[in-house]
C-alpha cells in the first residue's frame, strides 16, 4: 500500500474533475434513461475522441485549442446524424448508435495504426488520464459545464431534442478529455441508474451520493493501490450504487 500516493496537489484537481463531470452528467443521465438510448454518451465521446485523434494525426497539439475544436466539430456532427437517424429509424436507433461506436472506435485504430504510441494515446483517450488535469483545465472545463446545465435546467423544453444532443456533445466533449471514454459512460448512466425504484424526488440526491462517493473512494484506492484512476473510480462508482441500493429501502421518499 502506497501512503506516498495520497498527495493533495494530485488528488484535488482529480476530484474537481468528477465533480464537473457529474454537474452535466447526472441531469443528462436521467434524461437518457428516459429516452432509452443508454449507449449514445459511449458513442459520442468515441466520436469527441476520434476528433482528437484525427487533430493528433494531423500534427496538432491534442490538448490544444485545435483539438478542442476538432473534438467538438466531431461531437456535433455525430449527434446531428444520430439525431436525424432517431427522427427516421427511431425504433432502431440503439442499434445505429452502436454502429456509430464501432466506427468511431475502429477508426481511432487506423489512424494510429501506424503509430508507435498509437496504442498510449488509445488507452489515454479509454481510461482518461485524471490524475494528470491541471487547474487551467478545469477551469475551461468548469464554465462550459455551468453554461450547459443552465441551458439545460431552463431551456429544456424549448430546445427540442436536436438542442439536447446538441448540449450532450458539448458536455461529453468537455468530459472525454478529462477523464476518459469509459468514465464518462460510468458518470451518466450508473448514478441516474441508481435511482429507479426510488422516489422521483429522492432521484437528484441519490445520485450525487453514488457519483461524489464513488469518484472520492475511487482516487484514494487507486493512488494507495497504485492502479489505473480511470478504472478503479468507474468499480467505485458502481459499488457505491450497489451499496445504495443495500442500504436504502426502495420507494424511500
Amino acid at each position: 500500500m502506497n501512503i506516498e500516493g495520497l498527495d493533495i496537489t494530485i488528488l484535488a484537481p482529480a476530484f474537481v474533475a468528477g465533480l464537473i463531470v457529474l454537474m452535466t452528467h447526472i441531469p443528462l443521465g436521467f434524461e437518457v434513461l428516459q429516452r432509452g438510448i443508454i449507449f449514445i454518451d459511449i458513442a459520442v465521446a468515441q466520436i469527441a475522441g476520434l476528433g482528437v485523434i484525427i487533430a493528433y494525426t494531423l500534427g496538432w497539439d491534442e490538448h490544444g485549442f485545435e483539438a478542442q475544436i476538432a473534438a467538438v466539430s466531431s461531437a456535433m456532427i455525430g449527434v446531428w446524424i444520430l439525431n436525424k437517424l432517431e427522427s427516421k429509424h427511431g425504433k432502431h436507433q440503439e442499434a445505429l448508435i452502436g454502429i456509430s461506436f464501432i466506427l468511431a472506435a475502429t477508426g481511432g485504430i487506423l489512424l494510429l495504426a501506424n503509430n508507435p504510441h498509437g496504442g498510449e494515446h488509445l488507452k489515454e483517450l479509454l481510461v482518461g488520464q485524471i490524475l494528470w488535469v491541471e487547474w487551467g483545465q478545469l477551469l475551461y472545463a468548469g464554465i462550459i459545464s455551468i453554461i450547459v446545465l443552465f441551458v439545460w435546467t431552463q431551456y429544456r423544453a424549448r430546445i427540442g431534442s436536436l438542442g439536447f444532443y446538441m448540449l450532450f456533445a458539448v458536455a461529453i466533449t468537455v468530459s472525454v478529455q478529462l477523464v476518459g471514454v469509459y468514465l464518462v459512460f460510468a458518470s451518466l448512466i450508473i448514478p441516474a441508474l441508481a435511482t429507479i425504484g426510488y422516489a422521483v424526488k429522492s432521484g437528484p440526491g441519490i445520485s450525487v451520493i453514488v457519483g461524489v462517493s464513488g469518484y472520492a473512494a475511487g482516487l484514494v484506492l487507486s493512488a494507495l493501490l497504485d492502479l489505473p484512476s480511470g478504472a478503479v473510480i468507474v468499480w467505485m462508482i458502481a459499488i457505491s450504487a450497489l451499496i445504495i441500493k443495500i442500504a436504502i429501502p426502495l420507494k424511500a421518499g
